[in-house]
């Protein structure tokens, strides 16, 4: 078996796979207990599906990148019968994963082996209540889903009230993130990120949960997450998150930039 690439049976818990790219872990799942969740970010992001509707409520989940499909099957379990599509172009992978660690039966999740821009654009306006972001090619976040266009679309995907949520990685002084939230700010007026300490001052490159609506977040419920969380992490908004951008300028599709990566940097990839 090609130990750099495929999905891997965790040596330290029974039944358990890490989906391995490349060389990088991107995904984890346990198919018998969906709701654990071993990276850090995946449970900020678990945090804002949470916080998104009452426990158990059915909710319409657009998933771009699937990878293991962690929180799909996170979103089946907590919220069953919810309606989910998971955009994935390595149909490879998806095969994989199908063998090795197939969905339940009667999930609501369906795979489309398509990239998300391209997923995205054969969607109905008004369709989904969360976007979920979380893809890569290679180490970089795709320029193409960062941009103003990009945006766009989630904006017009999305129910009025809904909620886009990305996970993208970068390092001090976040000139990259600075562009995305721009980018961001010009469809969703309430908006979010959370980053470990470490990350934020410097030491390590990391992951970036962000999140907008159009409607206000739950930021007390999503705080104190953050405080009780077993790897703490800062979760900013309002005005802090709003002097992060600064004078930085939205990227377009005609001249964005894949996130900034530095081969030094795999060691931090994910989670």
């Amino acid at each position: 078996m090609d130990q750099n690439n495929g999905i891997i049976p965790d040596p330290d818990v029974p039944g358990a796979f890490v989906v391995r790219v490349g060389g990088a872990d991107q995904s984890w799942l346990d198919p018998a207990d969906p709701t654990r969740l071993e990276f850090d970010y995946v449970q900020r992001i678990a945090a804002h599906v949470d916080a998104h509707a009452p426990a158990g409520e059915r909710l319409r989940v657009v998933h771009i990148g699937g990878a293991g499909m962690t929180l799909a099957r996170y979103v089946a379990h907590t919220r069953p019968t919810s309606p989910q599509i998971v955009c994935e172009p390595d149909e490879q992978l998806t095969a994989a994963v199908r063998e090795r660690a197939p969905l339940p039966r009667n999930s609501g999740v369906k795979v489309r082996p398509v990239d998300g821009r391209t997923g995205l654009a054969a969607m109905p306006d008004d369709y989904a209540d969360l976007i979920i972001v979380d893809a890569f090619v290679g180490m970089v976040v795709p320029a193409g889903l960062v941009s103003v266009e990009a945006f766009a679309e989630y904006r017009r995907v999305l129910h009025t009230g809904g909620t886009v949520v990305l996970n993208v990685t970068d390092k001090l002084p976040f000139d990259w993130t600075r562009r995305v939230l721009a980018a961001l700010r010009l469809y969703f007026p309430h908006r979010t990120m959370s980053a470990e300490p470490s990350t934020l001052r410097g030491r390590r490159k990391g992951n970036l949960v962000i999140a907008g609506s159009t409607a206000p977040l739950p930021v007390d419920d999503l705080a104190r997450e953050a405080s009780r969380a077993v790897f703490s992490y800062r979760l900013m908004s309002g005005d802090v998150l709003d002097s992060m951008i600064g004078g930085a300028q939205p990227m377009h599709d005609a001249t964005a930039q894949d996130s900034p990566h530095n081969p030094a940097d795999n060691a931090y990839w994910f989670g």
